[in-house]
């Protein structure tokens, strides 16, 4: 059994300067976390494959395509393969979710 303490694992630098943290990195899948402060965003950009994010702690806005979407917790909100997106936080709280991208991607997530 492999276990994973999200605050163990390092954070791993991105072009969106926010916290993330790779728990899982497999062949067929990966799990990422990512926490936005108040005001931060994620820039606009389209993954090759399709993502699912599940919303841990917060209130925060999902944008995929052209759809704008509050969203808090222990909600799952599914996102297409090669689909416009990013999140948001414009509250003034923490805005934590669990990003997984199913099958592991192989081309790079290019950003808008």
């Amino acid at each position: 059994m492999k276990v994973v303490e999200m605050k163990s694992s390092p954070e791993k630098p991105n072009p969106h300067n926010v916290s993330v943290r790779m728990l899982y990195d497999t062949e067929h899948a990966q799990a990422v976390h990512i926490e936005l402060k108040p005001g931060e965003v994620l820039k606009k950009h389209i993954t090759p494959v399709d993502v699912f994010f599940y919303v841990l702690e917060g209130i925060g806005i999902v944008e995929i395509g052209d759809e704008q979407e509050e969203v808090s917790r222990d909600m799952l909100i599914e996102s297409p393969a090669k689909v416009p997106h990013r999140l948001l936080n414009p509250g003034e709280g923490i805005f934590r979710v669990l990003v997984v991208k199913v099958p592991r991607q192989t081309e790079q997530t290019r950003l808008l």
